[in-house]
């Protein structure tokens, strides 16, 4: 059982994950991010998921500096943004977020969407900046399973993350067992589906029975689950309530209740059809 915020996950090439972290998406660049990152730090997160198109690694990489805890305790996670996808314009956004982050390396590099027809080049840029040791570990963000089968059918390194929309109401049962049987490690953008299910009954009862919160609940059944979770606030006692699931366990019953709101409902756009 995952007993406390610097409990790891071990990728397929040994680097360790910590199994939750904080989500900075629409976090404002400047005292906003800054602030979010050195609380969440502060509260003990190992973990801080940015990416270019977030436009907010330059105070990340700040809140890292301010709070004091040594690079190499931290695990940082960014991504290539779609326009900039290719092999040579991925190495150069690469340099370029580093620059940003103000680090020597990051923990992970992901590609931030399949884009059709670029994102196999995009993966040997990745594979030479994990070949480097510029990354600790290289994956993909919202892949499903026919990009991951393409990718894999030509890649040398396999994506250690695949990052993904998850929650109750998509949970995303055929991408799970394929990553399992992978060895790819699964991780959730939006596990609380952007509060959309905070008033939910089965949730709000199984949270009253625990003590707990129904964000709570929710970010404990991604981690009982086998998923990494990057939770997005950026206020303090949010992003230390949020943290506070590693003192009490779902049953097996609460669990299945739990998989059971899956609608494949999703609030974020759809990996075969997005445009941008």
């Amino acid at each position: 059982m995952t007993k406390s915020l610097s409990d790891t996950a071990v990728l397929h090439n040994g680097v360790e994950m910590p199994w939750f972290g904080l989500g900075v998406w629409q976090a404002e660049d400047g005292e906003e991010v800054v602030n979010a990152v050195s609380s969440a730090v502060k509260a003990g997160y190992k973990s801080i998921d940015t990416a270019a198109i977030y436009r907010n690694e330059d105070g990340v990489g700040i809140g890292i500096k301010q709070s004091g805890v040594p690079r190499e305790e931290l695990f940082i996670t960014t991504k290539v943004w779609n326009t900039e996808q290719g092999y040579e314009s991925t190495l150069q956004a690469f340099e370029e977020s580093l620059k940003k982050l103000d680090l020597e390396y990051v923990d992970l590099y992901l590609i931030h969407w399949p884009v059709a027809g670029k994102y196999k080049e995009t993966w040997k840029a990745l594979e030479k900046i994990y070949k480097d040791g510029k990354a600790r570990a290289i994956g993909v963000s919202n892949f499903q399973v026919h990009h991951l089968k393409d990718l894999i059918e030509d890649a040398e390194i396999k994506p250690m993350v695949n990052q993904v929309e998850f929650h109750p109401r998509l949970c995303q049962l055929e991408l799970r067992e394929y990553c399992k049987e992978q060895k790819i490690q699964l991780e959730a953008w939006s596990p609380l589906m952007q509060g959309k299910l905070l008033d939910n009954p089965v949730l709000a009862e199984i949270a009253e029975k625990h003590n707990k919160t129904t964000a709570q609940v929710i970010l404990r059944w991604d981690v009982q689950s086998g998923v990494v979770t990057i939770p997005k606030s950026v206020k303090e006692q949010r992003i230390i309530d949020n943290a506070d699931i590693f003192d009490f366990e779902l049953s097996q019953e609460d669990m299945e209740r739990i998989d059971g709101l899956n609608q494949d409902e999703r609030v974020g756009p759809d990996p075969d059809n997005f445009d941008f």
